[in-house]
């Protein structure tokens, strides 16, 4: 039995229909079932740090994917309950959907988190594979204003960003290879990195409006971000995460997604063209 985390969001949503696809006996574990695009025979609703809800949502589960609990000050802790249920359910392994850079001192403070899970999940006895992603293609679009503007301190540094739907078949691959990618880690790319600026004109050729980017310091990041009015700690993770780009550690490219696939990652160009839903705002 494969139980699958975050089926109602993009990445797990994929997964769900790479394994329905392949007769793939599956169990989704979900907050809400408001949001299931069908309807499936085996869903049990539990939060990540709902202990209580998740031991019987994991009985009889031999393998879990995990994907990273939406992002809050409570991450870290939320994934540690996930992990300890698994263990005291008798699950044999967790693919955990992780981060490139995963690291206690990561530039981009939310890799910070995917460490201390990393971490977490070695020491618990738990057979696991750790899929770390770079940041998705559809981020260019999300990072760029209603006014045509990508704003941030990232510098001139590159991106090896990911499509979605790459890093599902990376994720069907291992969870449908059993124990095959025990202990192994893996670093899921695009084929080639690009600056923010190059992401800038590959969007304004799909949207066909001008769209640039405007580098801000460090300073000018936090002023423009204040309006929102959100936490000092989710604040930090936008800003860092263009922090990281400019560092240079975001430029990193591997043939990961292929080897695992037997098919070669998509670009950011071809990516854009053939996903319009990811940069709908945008349009002219």
């Amino acid at each position: 039995m494969i139980a699958l985390t975050g089926a109602t969001g993009l990445v797990g949503g994929l997964v769900r229909d790479r394994l329905d696809a392949a007769g793939t006996p599956t169990r989704l574990i979900v907050r809400s079932t408001a949001r299931l695009a069908r309807q499936h025979p085996d869903v049990w609703t539990a939060g990540y740090g709902d202990a209580q809800a998740v031991a019987p949502a994991l009985a009889g589960v031999d393998t879990l994917f995990m994907v990273s609990a939406s992002e809050s000050a409570e991450r870290v802790t939320e994934h540690h309950t996930l992990i300890d249920s698994a263990v005291a359910a008798g699950v044999e392994r967790i693919v955990y959907l992780s981060f490139l850079g995963a690291d206690p001192h990561a530039e981009f403070t939310l890799a910070r988190d995917h460490a201390a899970t990393e971490t977490h999940l070695r020491a618990s006895g738990l057979a696991f594979t750790f899929l770390r992603d770079n940041f998705y293609h559809r981020l260019i679009a999300q990072m760029c204003g209603a006014d045509g503007v990508i704003r941030g301190p990232g510098g001139e540094g590159r991106i090896g960003s990911v499509a979605h739907t790459d890093v599902a078949d990376a994720v069907a691959a291992v969870l449908c290879g059993g124990s095959r990618h025990d202990g192994e880690t893996f670093t899921l790319t695009g084929p080639r990195g690009w600056s923010l600026r190059d992401g800038a004109e590959e969007l304004a050729r799909v949207t066909g409006r001008p769209i640039r980017y405007e580098r801000e310091t460090e300073p000018e990041a936090w002023a423009s971000r204040a309006h929102y009015g959100a936490p000092d700690w989710e604040v930090a993770g936008w800003i860092s995460s263009y922090l990281a780009i400019a560092s240079g550690v975001m430029d990193v490219v591997t043939d990961d997604v292929e080897r695992l696939t037997g098919h070669p990652p998509q670009d950011l160009p071809e990516y854009l063209r053939a996903t319009p839903d990811a940069w709908a705002h945008l349009r002219s």
